[in-house]
């Protein structure tokens, strides 16, 4: 086995990595979710939510770290990286835009800082 084929199969297992925490992680927050109705618990659809986006970033993050493994150790060609380059973009605003929803303020904003969706507003 070469390096190329080496690093393809990491990233193949890094895809599968990610798939595997979205799937997982939207079967999970499924149950918590029916559990929450059964019990008819209040703020069911909110924490459903969260947790399915919570599964869904961290997904992203795997697809986007296998996508560079690939790209960069493999074929370095200006094509693949340019590819590479509107992949990260596409999914980098996709992770903005999860975490937005999922915790109420952007990355880059401090965690004291009060949630546009607190009471209040």
């Amino acid at each position: 086995m070469d390096f190329q084929e080496i690093i393809e199969t990491v990233g193949a297992f890094v895809d599968l990595a990610g798939v595997a925490a979205i799937v997982a992680g939207a079967v999970v927050a499924t149950v918590i979710a029916v559990r929450g109705l059964v019990g008819r618990r209040s703020g069911v659809y909110e924490l459903y939510r969260q947790q399915l986006g919570r599964a869904i970033l961290l997904g992203l993050e795997l697809l986007v770290a296998a996508d560079i493994i690939r790209t960069v150790a493999v074929t370095p060609t200006f094509e693949s990286l340019g590819v590479l380059a509107v992949i990260v973009l596409i999914r980098t605003f996709l992770s903005y835009s999860l975490q937005l929803e999922v915790t109420g303020r952007l990355p880059w904003q401090g965690r004291n800082l009060p949630s546009p969706a607190a009471p209040g507003r």
